[in-house]
């Protein structure tokens, strides 16, 4: 047998990664917002004050722009208690972004501001990636959702990140919500997945099937110069060994709590459920890498229309009719998580549109007036804190 490249490189002493591992499937979220003028409904670059005014609250980060700021859970046993623990911090982050004449705001782009009258956040890191990615890097007016999810151990990750994979465009056409970029409609659903995957280390993951060979990777990133620390593989799905989670980093902003509770559930789902036929012995099923990167295509540009390629054997089907079929499926995974009423709410995506589908319709009823549109999403979240 023929070791791969990386694998035969791998020194198991110098290059090792340690995975923390989770006893249980626990459940985190990350939700990026950006700050939106209360007047103009332009993006504000003020996010160093609404932090500053806040004070020490691990539940907020600065992030790489100074429109934006991310609220963050803590460890969560499932998807109502993750919604419990990011609606607290958000009703106080929400008064204090108000106090100061902004409001909060979350989809994958802004329907017209523009990128080069934004501001880079003040920090090494920052600075050092935008030196590097130049135009690319200066682009990235994009907001996201990133949910991570607990796994026993490092051997299950990669197999689990793989399978995963299958499932891609379900998660990317529910939360597709970027079709504008500056001013003009962009003809997708998620323009910001197709944005994102220009940085250097972003998109999509490779299918390695051992953490070996993930640590090979990362050890030739490293003696490259790609790569100077783990946190910078900035895949769409990735493992964080640190936190003992597999992060998926697929969606676009979501603007309204009763979507993101359904979207955590259905990862959450998904990954434990994976993860569980791993303990049955069952093999997980894949594809080939060129239908994984097809299925992003086609969901990115389609949204809840997409027809998507199903198996290795090259079957299609329309993505929301899998999807009645994946959730009935997935019910007792819910059961077992107690979140059978939040993975329950994923039905109602395509039945009242997605976010993107909502965006273009005010559009429409407001004769192109953009505003009326961040308006439209800044009310979503309103109602629901």
């Amino acid at each position: 047998m023929v070791s791969s490249p990386a694998s035969s490189r791998f020194d198991p002493h110098r290059n090792r990664i340690d995975f923390a591992g989770s006893y249980r499937p626990t459940v985190g979220v990350e939700w990026e917002f950006a700050l939106v003028d209360a007047a103009t409904r332009d993006l504000s670059n003020e996010a160093a004050q609404v932090i500053a005014e806040l004070g020490e609250n691990p539940h907020v980060h600065k992030e790489l722009l100074r429109n934006t700021i991310e609220v963050v859970t803590g460890i969560c046993r499932n998807s109502a208690e993750a919604m419990d623990d990011i609606h607290s911090t958000l009703r106080t982050v929400q008064q204090v972004v108000r106090g100061q004449g902004m409001e909060l705001f979350c989809a994958g782009t802004h329907p017209f501001a523009t990128w080069s009258t934004q501001q880079l956040t003040d920090a090494p890191r920052y600075a050092e990636l935008i030196k590097r990615t130049q135009w690319w890097g200066r682009q990235m007016l994009i907001w996201g959702v990133h949910v991570h999810v607990g796994v026993s151990s490092a051997h299950k990750v990669m197999p689990i990140i793989s399978s995963l994979l299958n499932h891609y465009p379900h998660l990317l056409a529910l939360s597709a919500s970027s079709p504008w970029w500056e001013g003009e409609d962009t003809g997708y659903a998620s323009n910001r997945s197709m944005m994102f995957q220009q940085l250097p280390t972003a998109g999509l993951p490779f299918q390695f099937q051992t953490w070996s060979e993930f640590e090979g990777f990362v050890a030739d990133q490293k003696k490259t110069g790609i790569i100077d620390h783990i946190n910078e593989v900035r895949w769409d799905i990735r493992p964080s060994p640190h936190l003992g989670t597999i992060e998926v980093r697929i969606f676009d902003g979501v603007s309204n709590i009763r979507e993101l509770s359904a979207l955590v559930a259905l990862t959450h789902c998904l990954i434990v459920d994976l993860d569980r036929r791993l303990d049955a012995g069952e093999a997980l099923p894949t594809m080939p890498p060129w239908h994984v990167q097809e299925n992003k295509w086609r969901a990115a540009r389609y949204g809840l229309d997409a027809i998507i390629i199903l198996d290795d054997e090259s079957n299609e089907r329309l993505v929301t009719e899998d999807l009645d079929d994946l959730l009935t499926r997935l019910e007792p995974v819910a059961r077992s998580l107690e979140c059978t009423e939040e993975l329950a709410r994923v039905a109602d995506i395509p039945r009242v549109g997605g976010s993107y589908q909502r965006q273009r319709r005010v559009a429409e009823e407001h004769d192109g007036d953009l505003r009326a549109v961040v308006d439209a999403l800044v009310a979503e979240l309103d109602t629901d804190t």
